[in-house]
């Protein structure tokens, strides 16, 4: 475990914090979904069946990335996603949630495609949709890592949810906060008609401009 008892408790305060905002902004209710961050070479993750009405900073379970809990609770059943993850290299903070949209676009398993270039903002040219496998299992947790491995800050779970990834658990929020809303303009424009997507350069092109502004902003800062 780095950092001290103190810093310990502020990650706590936080997850407990985006934990309960995750619910009172809609984007999972009662006890769906969990969240976490790396702690070293553990991860401190919501604990199984955890409510964002009435989680607390203690609840959190410093964990193993093999699911073994070295604190008091049991982490949350999706243990394995945050652990892979993790352990993979490619996140400091995961939330896996159930908003509505996104759960109904993971039932046609399929990627939410460039309906609009905010999309290019996750990686790539779609955000893609893992595999399905039941809920609580290896094999989900493999989908999930083999396709974010492929360079996406986030997926759909098929007939699932969803899954974000950050480099801190607040851009891991914003993220799920974006692709939720992207996917719901994504239904309406569904229902309004024929969708025109972008071009594949055309998403090359906001690639790119990304990659720039983001380099823009830290030479301005």
């Amino acid at each position: 475990m780095s950092g001290s008892a103190m810093q310990e408790s502020e990650a706590r305060v936080e997850l407990c914090r985006i934990y309960r905002s995750i619910e009172s902004s809609g984007l999972s209710l009662g006890n769906a979904g969990n969240i976490s961050i790396r702690w070293g070479e553990h991860m401190l993750i919501s604990p199984t069946g955890a409510d964002g009405a009435t989680v607390a900073p203690e609840d959190f379970v410093l964990t193993r990335f093999d699911g073994t809990a070295l604190s008091q609770g049991v982490p949350s059943s999706e243990w394995a996603i945050h652990g892979g993850l993790y352990a993979a290299g490619l996140a400091q903070a995961v939330i896996h949630a159930h908003p509505d949209s996104c759960v109904a676009l993971s039932c046609l398993r399929r990627p939410i495609p460039p309906f609009h270039y905010m999309v290019a903002s996750f990686g790539g040219h779609e955000v893609p949709c893992a595999p399905y496998a039941p809920f609580g299992t290896t094999a989900l947790a493999e989908g999930v890592v083999a396709t974010l491995k492929t360079g996406y800050s986030a997926c759909l779970m098929a007939n699932h949810g969803m899954v974000c990834i950050g480099a801190t658990l607040a851009q891991a929020f914003a993220r799920t906060v974006k692709l939720e809303m992207l996917a719901r303009q994504y239904r309406l424009a569904r229902q309004a008609g024929e969708i025109v997507h972008l071009t594949t350069d055309e998403m090359d092109i906001v690639l790119a401009r990304y990659a720039d502004y983001g380099r823009a902003r830290l030479a301005n800062s």
